[in-house]
């Protein structure tokens, strides 16, 4: 590839992975958030229940709305551009964040996340986009899977800026160490200026907004022609998504739990109701650092298993690598949760976890694009990615109902069924539309 293209495909990765930041820093500092804005003490039974409970619900409301952003910004980019675009939705998640450190209630903070969500829901169909029709055709399998590489890079991020906030700088004022984090999701906005500085927008977009009529409308997509492509697009992003969203919302409340079955089991005075300050400060250290290790495990194996995706993908088609990550999900899904075994072993599972539920969207970047000819790419991207997303809203909250009902028990044993949802996922895969050597301006026969 040129100078340029690495440029576009570089300004497409920041934009993607500041993204995954800003739409999961709140997963990490949830179990101080959420019982301090509801006057709980951090740390008990009472304040656990709930931030099960408002984990599953706020982790709902940021996926409906990341869908109705995506569909949104989605037609957005198809009007205006994948650049102008792309700045755009940076700018609105960036903004949407850093509220969220001001927040006073839990319903400020819902509304702050509403509009984060927005950006982070368009964010990816433009980017993605803007990947495809600038990168050569021989090399977008490779672009595709490397733009999506900085989603588990957002997550290191965000669980670096938890760590030294929460773990280190601030680790007796859990009360308050969750609103600086929130303040560094405004760092996305100076890439966004950057962006729109250095990218232009793709000559394919430009040669058919010059060309066309009419700006494309969403009820083309299903269309006779483009229903299928549509279909195939949704029920595999839908697969995934499900699988994802209701793990990995979760694993940085499981790990602290994990992190206090340790403790209870190796250091019972640090966890103990007559705890010293010292001795309380000692074990949310030591719950930040596992919190820490079972993110940093889950992103390691993500970006490892999305790297994977090339090589499967570019010899095997696109298609029959879908059906070994879902199969291979399954297990891993089944190992991390429904297994008996130690909360260390536990712990270092999430690696598996990682490989597999996250490594398959790194195949998303470049399929998606490839199955809509360029006045639709957005459009159709956008919709399949993110529609998913409205129906994927109920698994985060129905395991935070059940964890709050039942405890850290009942949530690993909800989400050990969610083993379920990549062996439905493969049974799609005799519709799935192939996009190996298909040329996206093709139409298909009614």
């Amino acid at each position: 590839m040129n100078r340029y293209q690495w440029t576009v495909l570089f300004a497409a990765w920041l934009g993607w992975g500041f993204d995954i930041f800003d739409g999961l820093l709140f997963t990490f500092v949830a179990p101080n958030c959420i019982p301090t804005l509801l006057g709980q003490t951090i740390g008990s039974p009472e304040a656990r229940a709930s931030t099960f409970y408002y984990t599953g619900l706020f982790t709902s409301l940021l996926l409906l709305g990341w869908a109705a952003g995506g569909i949104l910004f989605g037609r957005v980019a198809d009007h205006i551009g994948r650049t102008r675009t792309l700045a755009l939705t940076m700018l609105t998640y960036s903004l949407g964040t850093a509220l969220c450190a001001l927040a006073p209630n839990l319903w400020a903070l819902a509304i702050f996340r509403l509009i984060a969500s927005l950006g982070i829901g368009g964010e990816w169909a433009a980017g993605a986009s803007l990947v495809n029709e600038v990168v050569s055709k021989e090399r977008r399998v490779e672009a595709g899977a490397l733009l999506y590489t900085s989603a588990p890079m957002g997550l290191f991020l965000a669980d670096f800026v938890n760590f030294q906030i929460a773990g280190n700088l601030m680790a007796g004022s859990p009360s308050t160490s969750w609103r600086w984090i929130f303040l560094f999701g405004l760092v996305p906005a100076a890439v966004a200026a950057i962006v729109r500085h250095f990218v232009k927008e793709p000559e394919a977009w430009v040669r058919e907004n010059q060309t066309r009529a009419k700006p494309p409308a969403l009820r083309e997509i299903f269309s006779p022609q483009m229903r299928p492509l549509t279909l195939s697009g949704l029920a595999m992003a839908l697969t995934a998504l499900l699988c994802w969203w209701s793990c990995n919302a979760f694993i940085p409340i499981i790990a602290p739990g994990l992190a206090q079955d340790y403790l209870a089991l190796t250091q019972p005075h640090l966890v103990a109701e007559n705890a010293t300050p010292e001795q309380k400060k000692a074990a949310e250290k030591v719950k930040e650092t596992w919190k820490s290790t079972a993110t940093k495990v889950f992103n390691l194996g993500g970006l490892l298993g999305t790297l994977i995706t090339v090589p499967f993908a570019k010899f095997l088609g696109r298609r029959f690598t879908f059906g070994i990550y879902f199969v291979l999900s399954s297990l891993s899904i089944y190992t991390a949760f429904g297994l008996d075994m130690e909360p260390q072993t536990r712990l270092y599972t999430f690696s598996l976890l990682g490989l597999t539920v996250f490594g398959v969207f790194g195949m998303f970047t470049y399929y998606l694009p490839e199955l809509f000819p360029t006045r639709l790419r957005a459009t159709g991207s956008g919709f399949c990615y993110n529609i998913g997303r409205i129906i994927t809203a109920g698994g985060p909250f129905l395991v935070g109902v059940v964890a709050r009902k039942y405890g850290p028990a009942g949530a690993m044993e909800m989400l050990t069924w969610v083993c379920v949802i990549p062996l439905l996922g493969a049974c799609c895969l005799p519709w799935v539309i192939e996009t190996k050597n298909r040329d996206p301006e093709e139409v298909l026969s009614p």
